[in-house]
């Protein structure tokens, strides 16, 4: 790429994250029925995408482009799945994660295969998310290996747990979960006519909302190991900290060393 297209990129962006002036990216329309708050999303949005055009431009661009995105989705997979050097085990089975982004936390999941659905997650092979919030925007990833927790509850709702199966009682966890901490990407959902649909999750009848009030321990238990692991500390040269009931990893720190 030469370096009169990466400084018109960089002068995109710059023009769309100013003091508000999006004039030069916005119709005349837009500018007279938005917002100042609506301007100033569209304009980052359409430097957004100017941007990626510089990235698309000709063949090598984007060749360099892909393996760049992918050398890095790769690095987060690994950190979210592999054994560290500590010796402690890779990350398998059921699990609920979370993506926290400078927003906060965004999306609260669940899987019984952690490493399946944790190598596609910042891929987006097979999950939304990764096309919805790149992992390039990925502040924090919290994995908690919930069956952890099990010996800390009561001797009924480990039956419980046992006789709904690790599906039903992942889904119970996670809805406790988004109920508690609100995630936005969970709290609304693709409308068919182009439109977000806001979800009200306090209301749902899903198998995870049924079951999680059959949990009501392990829900506690649960969203107390999801806080700590939302605020554990990192150390500065690092960025993956594992404990004994999960994980948290750092794409921000990933990303800032691939540089």
């Amino acid at each position: 790429m030469s370096t009169e297209v990466v400084q018109q990129a960089e002068q995109a962006i710059t023009s769309a994250n100013g003091s508000g002036e999006f004039r030069e990216f916005l119709p005349e329309t837009a500018q007279q029925i938005r917002s100042p708050g609506e301007q100033r999303v569209e304009g980052l949005y359409l430097a957004w995408q100017e941007s990626l055009r510089f990235l698309t431009a000709d063949a090598p661009t984007l060749a360099l482009w892909q393996e760049h995105r992918y050398r890095f989705a790769h690095r987060v997979r690994m950190a979210l799945l592999a054994a560290p050097a500590g010796g402690a085990a890779s990350m398998m089975g059921p699990v609920i994660y979370g993506i926290y982004a400078p927003a906060g936390l965004c999306y609260i999941g669940q899987t019984t295969e952690a490493e399946r659905r944790l190598g596609d997650l910042p891929v987006g092979e097979s999950h939304h998310l990764g096309n919805t919030l790149p992992p390039e925007l990925w502040d924090r990833v919290v994995v908690l290996h919930w069956p952890a927790l099990l010996p800390m509850v009561p001797a009924d709702e480990r039956s419980t747990a046992e006789e709904v199966g690790d599906e039903v009682c992942g889904l119970a966890l996670e809805h406790a979960l988004q109920v508690a901490t609100t995630p936005l990407l969970n709290l609304r959902r693709r409308g068919h006519n182009g439109e977000w649909k806001p979800r009200n999750l306090t209301k749902s009848r899903s198998r995870g909302a049924v079951h999680a009030a059959r949990l009501p321990r392990l829900c506690e238990i649960t969203l107390a190991t999801w806080q700590d692991l939302a605020t554990a500390q990192v150390p500065d040269e690092e960025f993956m900290r594992d404990t004994r009931a999960g994980r948290v990893v750092l794409p921000s720190r990933i990303s800032r060393a691939a540089q």
